[in-house]
Formats: C-alpha cells, sequence, structure tokens
C-alpha cells in the first residue's frame, strides 16, 4: 500500500459534524473547555466523576451516565493538541503519562474557525482505527449524538452570550 492509498483509506474512516454558530471562536471554545459536563453527553445522559486537564499531554477522563437504566459509559484518554480558540484534539489510544490502552477506538479533532462577523464554524472530526470502528460508532448513533450535543453546546454558548 502506497502512501496515497493509506491517506485516502484514512478518509474513509471519519465521521464529521459541522455547524456555523453566532459567537466568536473565544467563546464557543470557553464554552466547551469550560462548561463541558453541560453539553457534551447527549440527554438523557449525564456527565459525572470529571478530571481535564486541557493541554498537550493532559487527561481527560469522566462517566457518561444513563439515568434510565443505570448504566455507565467511562470515557478516558489524552489531549494530543490544544490551541485555543482554533483546535482540540484528543485520542483514548493513551492515558497520562503517553500509556498505550487496549482498547483504541479514535482520535477527536474539534476545530472553531473564525468566520468573522462574530460567527464561527465549528467542525467534530472522530478518525478510528477501523472500519469496524467506525461502523460501530456510526450504529451507535454518531450523527444523531454528536448533533445533539453540537446542539447543546450552541445552548450554552447563547447562555453565556446573554450573561455578557
Amino acid at each position: 500500500m502506497n502512501a496515497m492509498t493509506n491517506l485516502q483509506t484514512a478518509a474513509t474512516r471519519e465521521l464529521s459534524l459541522t455547524r456555523v454558530i453566532d459567537a466568536p471562536p473565544a467563546l464557543v471554545y470557553r464554552a466547551w473547555t469550560h462548561h463541558l459536563a453541560e453539553w457534551f453527553a447527549p440527554k438523557p445522559l449525564s456527565i459525572t466523576d470529571t478530571e481535564i486537564d486541557f493541554r498537550a499531554g493532559g487527561r481527560f477522563k469522566f462517566t457518561m451516565k444513563d439515568p434510565t437504566n443505570g448504566a455507565e459509559y467511562p470515557c478516558d484518554g489524552v489531549f494530543l493538541e490544544v490551541v485555543p480558540n482554533e483546535r482540540i484534539v484528543s485520542t483514548d489510544a493513551f492515558t497520562p503519562g503517553w500509556q498505550p490502552t487496549e482498547k483504541a477506538f479514535m482520535v477527536a479533532i474539534t476545530t472553531f474557525e473564525d468566520l468573522g462577523n462574530g460567527k464561527t464554524r465549528y467542525t467534530a472530526r472522530a478518525r478510528h482505527w477501523s472500519d469496524e470502528d467506525l461502523q460501530a460508532h456510526e450504529q451507535m448513533g454518531f450523527h444523531e449524538g454528536w448533533g445533539q450535543v453540537a446542539d447543546q453546546l450552541i445552548e450554552v454558548v447563547a447562555r453565556l452570550q446573554a450573561k455578557g
């Protein structure tokens, strides 16, 4: 397999969604980083046990809880890149100290593109290790779930904007 084929294969393992948010990137980024527990899980799930260190090599660890059946979904990994107001890259492939995990699933890339006039193009991408992981994520409801949390993020941004 040549390098171009590898790139084409990787591109087919990406799921993404985009929203244009009526707020500047700094506000969207602040909502993303400082209010994550308020929007990151699709309702009725909630986020608990949060440990987040927004820096390259910093840890993210939290649990999504489903009140309807008591199920818990732990999330653990590290940030690979954090560029305030522009980009956040994270993965579940490692835990702190760059310890590999056995259940690597994806790399998440979130960008906050300044469109001018106080608007931000928010894009969330999930790049998967395998076709099976991508298909599993689609079947779990990627588009519906990530779309719902993007809409919840927009609600948090609007609330922060209203507060001034």
